[in-house]
């Protein structure tokens, strides 16, 4: 996966408050056991931790400015993108925004951007407080997606994920598929309460992969709205691999087998591991939305 070296950045779409201390109240989910439970029921979740009741304190909370600022300091053009992983984050958002805008147009609708939220440890959102251990995960109050970017790490040591620049562009990809949700208003059907395998909460996160397929089957031909050139250059088959890993890596079954040692469908909020890579292999494969309709 290689970025144009010449292209600016627009790191306004990135707010860096890694280093920062929320305001208001505090999260209840710490280390250990009790955030490892929490990362395994939010993970990728499309709603904010309070629906998970993560969070405590004041609701309204909301991320304080990083006196480091990191991203708008140090990620200006595509170059850095291809060497920093904050900076590749924020070409991503950038090109998957590109591309969500020129879909809403096509259709005739009106795209809104969504900002991407850099933290370390925990934040305040609209949605409430919460620690990286619910991992990436979108908020609807606020429209805004939250990732610390160490679940990375997470995502190759945990959970076994080969990882990649590809890999990192499949989560927030998939985050950003929420936000889509959130304003064609399908995203509010995951809110019935239901879990299950055959429930909305698996539908709508496996709608989200499909979405962040298309993404990627028009990543290297959307353009640039500053230059007028693709942003993303090179996406491989390698790339595509390490995405469809991420996705199988993140499977209710895979993750139930390595941290409970059993299998339970019942309990399921994203899919089993063949799902999740089926759903994103749709939308890649055909690059048209209308074929993520995971709701038939």
């Amino acid at each position: 996966m290689q970025f144009d070296d010449d292209a600016d950045l627009d790191t306004s779409d990135v707010q860096d408050v890694r280093g920062s201390r929320i305001p208001g109240g505090r999260a209840t989910v710490g280390g250990g056991i009790v955030g490892l439970i929490a990362l395994l029921l939010g993970l990728f979740l499309g709603v904010g931790p309070d629906q998970l009741g993560l969070s405590s304190g004041d609701s309204d909370s909301t991320a304080t400015a990083s006196s480091a600022a990191q991203v708008q300091e140090s990620c200006r053009t595509g170059r850095d993108a291809n060497t920093r992983d904050d900076c590749r984050t924020v070409a991503v958002v950038n090109s998957v925004q590109d591309f969500w805008t020129s879909e809403f147009r096509r259709r005739g609708g009106t795209y809104t951007d969504a900002r991407t939220v850099l933290f370390t440890d925990r934040v305040g959102t609209a949605c409430g407080s919460a620690t990286s251990a619910v991992g990436p995960f979108y908020c609807p109050g606020d429209q805004k997606v939250y990732l610390d970017l160490g679940f990375f790490d997470e995502l190759r040591t945990k959970f076994g994920s080969s990882g990649g620049p590809f890999a990192q562009a499949y989560v927030v990809a998939h985050e950003y598929g929420h936000h889509v949700q959130d304003l064609m208003g399908t995203l509010g059907r995951a809110q019935d309460g239901r879990v299950g395998a055959n429930s909305n909460a698996v539908r709508v996160e496996l709608q989200a992969d499909c979405y962040a397929g298309v993404w990627a089957h028009h990543a290297t031909t959307t353009p640039d709205e500053k230059t007028g050139r693709p942003l993303i250059t090179s996406l491989t088959q390698a790339d595509i691999r390490d995405g469809l890993d991420a996705a199988e890596a993140v499977g209710d079954d895979r993750i139930q087998e390595k941290f409970q040692g059993r299998v339970t469908p019942e309990s399921w909020t994203h899919g089993s591991a063949a799902q999740r890579q089926q759903w994103f292999t749709t939308g890649y494969r055909t690059g048209d939305m209308g074929k993520c309709n995971t709701f038939r």
